[in-house]
């Protein structure tokens, strides 16, 4: 059994540091792998976040793990290469969340776009427009040669009409041919963002990594912070700042910086997604991924997830970053997309069961439609002044397929200020439950050998190693030691799980453990009786107070309302909001 670090032990950490090498404020994927980095080198950073882990854009990604298929028509083959590399690493790295998805593109003529392409991709055009078979051949076939030389995935295929309507015989009439290859997708992108963390601070037990953190102003060469949770304040002063704030970038410099001409360096896109409860398409699906254009040429998704449908998304540029959710039109905008596709589905009101949506941490860009501004990534450094005594590295852009590559550059770029070296490569280093995580033809030996060794029945060691893959074998060590409850309200989570859970991941509100180290609510799995059965665990685990409980209920519930459409989980919250409503 591993040691726990309780929230009180990580903040009598930080009580006794006064100055750090880095500090990184962000606790979104590229803070997180770049914390990572800098562990595995033994640098003893400290990774800061005001919400949770992976809250905002890095939880709201489409769950596709890609190698940049639709970046060879901009000419950016180079982010293709990359995207495909760390693909693999990842479908190697952690086997257990990340997986091949085999995707279809429908196709309506033979021969269109190829003019308009040779335009976009010498960048004298913006305008989208139909690609036909031939250009998506085309462009599947250079993916193909980056797959082989980079990855592993099979080949693509182009089918003719017949041959498309025997297996899509759904699709709409103006589907003439479809082509499909082979991408990936991932199950937990916010488990996995957290069992870096975790993998970070066992590297590198003097790195420390903090949620409900914030940074809230820059005093000379001091920065400070502050719990979000009990109001404490603390001074540090660090040697150079990381800011991966994502769609919060140039909020966050003006809060360190007290200079007029900072660069805008954000110009974020929203995104948003459904998760459909439609056994009919999942049924049409069939395990493949439908990656497809819209009526205006905005490239959509949709595939199958735990039983469901994850259908998107939106691309709007947005201002205000904390007033992001799924609004209803963009609802209707997605729904009317999968028709574009399968006319004959009709998708009602409740079979929506969780809407998502983020900011991607795009580059500030003057490109007229936001499917031209660049995914790539890139560092801005902004040098130490006058006013402030650190330098400040920025992370601008960046994906959830790309993150490792992106962390390994940002370490690199914080290395050299620090004037240190790298030690240890992490290309080839298992994450998490990853870790001795065996190969699909070594997992039926695996799992029987864990049933029998724990003595916990084969099903159950199954659906364990499907949520945390190898991290699971401290928790069939504690249920062999103490036995197991299962949920009076969930027959496949148990008490001894989740109290493990809050436990050992940092878990701090009620959605960190609904939203985040679950896949509960995106699953569409939650219900009033069972949320209330958790916040009761949770109390329990944390020891929280009746009031504390019906406070964790109230805000939880209202924010999985507003923020993925969950109502009727709390009904003293909707029915305090009527009263206030009709007293106006």
């Amino acid at each position: 059994m591993d040691n726990i670090k309780t929230r009180e032990q990580r903040l009598s950490a930080l009580r006794l540091r006064s100055s750090t090498p880095v500090l990184i404020v962000g606790g979104g994927i590229n803070g997180i792998s770049t914390f990572r980095e800098l562990a595995l080198q033994g640098i003893p950073a400290i990774l800061v976040e005001n919400g949770d882990w992976c809250q905002a854009a890095s939880g709201a990604l489409s769950r596709m793990i890609h190698g940049g298929l639709r970046y060879l028509e901009t000419g950016e083959f180079t982010l293709v290469k990359e995207s495909v590399t760390e693909r693999d690493r990842l479908l190697k790295n952690a086997s257990h969340y990340v997986f091949p998805l085999r995707t279809t593109v429908p196709i309506d003529n033979l021969a269109g776009g190829l003019v308009n392409a040779t335009r976009r991709f010498l960048r004298l055009s913006d305008r989208p427009t139909r690609r036909g078979a031939l250009l998506i051949k085309t462009g599947l076939s250079l993916y193909d040669i980056y797959t082989r030389q980079y990855g592993s995935m099979p080949k693509h295929q182009v089918r003719n009409e017949a041959a498309t309507r025997d297996r899509w015989p759904g699709f709409a009439p103006w589907v003439k041919y479809s082509a499909s290859y082979y991408d990936a997708w991932i199950s937990a992108p916010e488990r996995l963002g957290f069992e870096l963390i975790d993998d970070a601070e066992k590297a590198c037990p003097e790195a420390l990594a903090l949620n409900y953190l914030q940074l809230v102003s820059a005093e000379g060469e001091t920065v400070i912070l502050q719990d979000a949770l009990s109001g404490e304040r603390f001074s540090l002063q660090p040697h150079v700042l990381v800011n991966a704030g994502g769609a919060w970038i140039d909020q966050l410099n003006q809060r360190i910086s007290s200079r007029n001409d900072l660069p805008k360096l954000i110009g974020g896109t929203k995104g948003s997604h459904l998760i459909l409860d439609h056994p009919e398409l999942l049924q049409m699906l069939d395990g493949e991924m439908v990656y497809f254009e819209n009526q205006e040429g905005r490239v959509c998704i949709m595939f199958p997830w735990f039983g469901k449908v994850l259908v998107g998304s939106t691309d709007i540029r947005v201002d205000d970053p904390d007033a992001v959710v799924c609004e209803e039109e963009e609802k209707s905008y997605i729904l009317e997309s999968l028709r574009f596709v399968f006319p004959h589905i009709e998708v009602a009101d409740s079979a929506i069961v969780y809407t998502f949506c983020g900011v991607r941490p795009l580059p500030a860009s003057e490109a007229k439609l936001n499917g031209q501004i660049s995914r790539n990534h890139s560092l801005v450094v902004l040098p130490a002044d006058a006013n402030r005594a650190w330098s400040t590295l920025c992370l601008v852009g960046g994906k959830w397929t790309t993150f490792r590559q992106f962390g390994e550059e940002a370490a690199d770029r914080v290395l050299r200020l620090l004037g240190e070296k790298r030690q240890v490569s992490s290309g080839d280093v298992p994450i998490g439950g990853g870790r001795d995580f065996p190969k699909p033809s070594g997992q039926t030996a695996w799992l029987a050998q864990l049933a029998q060794r724990y003595g916990v029945p084969l099903p159950r060691v199954m659906q364990l190693a499907k949520r945390y893959g190898s991290r699971a074998l401290p928790l069939l060590a504690l249920i062999q030691q103490h036995g197991e409850q299962m949920l009076q309200h969930h027959a496949t989570y148990s008490d001894v799980e989740l109290r493990y859970l809050i436990e050992h991941e940092q878990v701090c509100q009620l959605e960190d453990l609904l939203v985040r180290r679950t896949s509960l609510a995106i699953c569409g799995e939650l219900s009033a009786p069972l949320v209330q059965e958790i916040a009761q665990i949770m109390a329990a685990a944390l020891g929280w107070s009746d009031s504390e409980r019906t406070q964790q209920l109230q805000r939880g519930c209202a924010n999985l309302a507003r923020l993925h459409g969950l109502t009727g989980l709390y009904p003293t919250v909707f029915q305090e909001k009527t009263r206030h409503v009709s007293n106006q």
